[in-house]
């Protein structure tokens, strides 16, 4: 099958390779040459555990390719995939101009039948809105359907290659019956290729993530709860996670979800419960601690400086929103950078993928160093906001020799209670008890 990927951001450039995996041919468009350029010459754009090796060899297969020609990656594609960028408005509603500005400009070169998929994240209606854009100069017959993506930064190839279910939002047996061809491949073990209406796949995406996030807020709150009433956190998300009605996942404690989905999608949706004039209460909840749980370590990290942290060197480990990324969006480690620098304090930071990232963010207000010990150099406190592999089971000895003093603050829940305690770390954590 022939398809056109238009966009070669994080979601489209997986969709893409993903797809010329199966044997497609694929032709990614995007108006950026100089990324363009990079990937037809074999330069990956993104961070994605196991992307370059099937983006290598499908460049070499020639099942993949690049160009900035819109009309040259449509021509004779059965399917057109729309992964354009849907940042939020000033409201929190998505903007969708990309995706529209393509459609319009899709009317007037297609020249058969097609079907045009929203990959990207969309409000409800947005299929609408597209096909209206396209036919106001389109001479041939095309459906518009839509087809959420659930990809995990860290596992986006795995989420995409063994899905756990698709959902294709689609009103023509014509366009359904391509969309099942496309998708047989990747539904093989008998996991769900399920179709609906378009407007309710539109909104299951934002469902989704809205009930991920909303699991996520609400163990971080118990966890506020445990360091009141003397419980440890750990110990009550063993205790719900068993319980096959909640599952275990989404379930740890921390300093708040970051990313590209999580905090677009809530905020969306409760934008378009806004327009329908429905008052999302647990999700405007949700977005409220999830901003103050960023900086649930400040106040412990002023307690133990006495509330002066005027000169203190923190030491910080992690910068991506999540481990296995480079992606720094709405990253707590960002939130906890800016306090600390308000307080008067100085940063060396490390994180395996994403000090380049940050350094465009907020240039030399802080340092970088080459390695995770070389961060801890002089540092009056070791400071953790994601939670790498690499982090979980260091050398504890060489950390306590190069930092001024044996002090941890994990927001992560990285390390064992009795541990720390035991190598004696001042070491206070989230939901669970401090040790001094």
């Amino acid at each position: 099958m022939k398809i056109a990927v238009i966009g070669t951001g994080y979601v489209g450039l997986v969709t893409g390779t993903c797809f010329a995996e199966t044997g497609n041919e694929v032709t990614c468009v995007d108006i950026d040459q100089r990324k363009v350029d990079m990937l037809n010459n074999g330069q990956i754009t993104i961070y994605e555990p196991g992307l370059e090796k099937i983006f290598l060899r499908n460049l070499k297969e020639e099942r993949l390719r690049f160009t900035c020609d819109l009309q040259a990656g449509i021509d004779g594609a059965q399917i057109l995939f729309l992964a354009l960028p849907t940042p939020p408005g000033e409201d929190g509603s998505a903007d969708l101009k990309y995706v529209l500005g393509v459609a319009k400009s899709l009317g007037k070169l297609i020249k058969e039948y097609v079907v045009v998929v929203d990959k990207s994240t969309v409000p409800v209606g947005t299929a609408e809105k597209v096909t209206a854009a396209i036919a106001e100069t389109a001479t041939v017959e095309f459906d518009v359907v839509s087809n959420p993506e659930f990809l995990r930064e860290g596992v986006a190839v795995e989420d995409f290659m063994k899905p756990d279910r698709v959902v294709i939002g689609c009103g023509t047996e014509r366009g359904k019956k391509l969309m099942t061809e496309l998708y047989a491949p990747f539904v093989r073990s008998g996991n769900p290729l399920i179709f609906m209406d378009v407007r309710s796949a539109e909104l299951t995406k934002y469902a989704a993530n809205a009930f991920l996030a909303t699991k996520i807020t609400f163990m971080n709150e118990i966890a506020q709860l445990c360091e009141r009433l003397n419980a440890d956190v750990d110990m009550v998300r063993l205790g719900i996670g068993s319980d096959a009605r909640i599952g275990k996942r989404f379930l740890f404690p921390g300093i708040g979800y970051g990313g590209s989905c999580f905090p677009k999608d809530v905020q969306a949706l409760v934008n378009s419960a806004n327009e329908v004039d429905y008052d999302f209460q647990i999700l405007n909840a949700v977005m409220d601690v999830n901003e103050k749980q960023k900086l649930h370590l400040m106040p412990k990290i002023n307690n133990y400086f006495k509330g002066n942290l005027q000169g203190k060197h923190i030491a910080l480990w992690g910068l991506a929103f999540k481990p296995n990324t480079d992606d720094i969006r709405e990253a707590p480690a960002l939130y906890m950078i800016e306090a600390l620098l308000a307080e008067g304090a100085t940063i060396t930071a490390f994180d395996p993928e994403a000090m380049a990232n940050v350094k465009q963010v907020v240039g030399d207000k802080i340092k970088f160093a080459e390695t995770q010990y070389e961060a801890l150099e002089k540092a009056d406190a070791l400071l953790i906001a994601t939670e790498w592999n690499e982090f979980r089971t260091p050398d504890f000895n060489k950390i306590g020799q190069l930092l001024n003093n044996k002090v941890i603050f994990d927001g992560r829940n990285l390390f064992d209670i009795a541990t720390m305690e035991q190598l004696g770390y001042h070491y206070e954590s989230i939901g669970r008890k401090s040790i001094n």
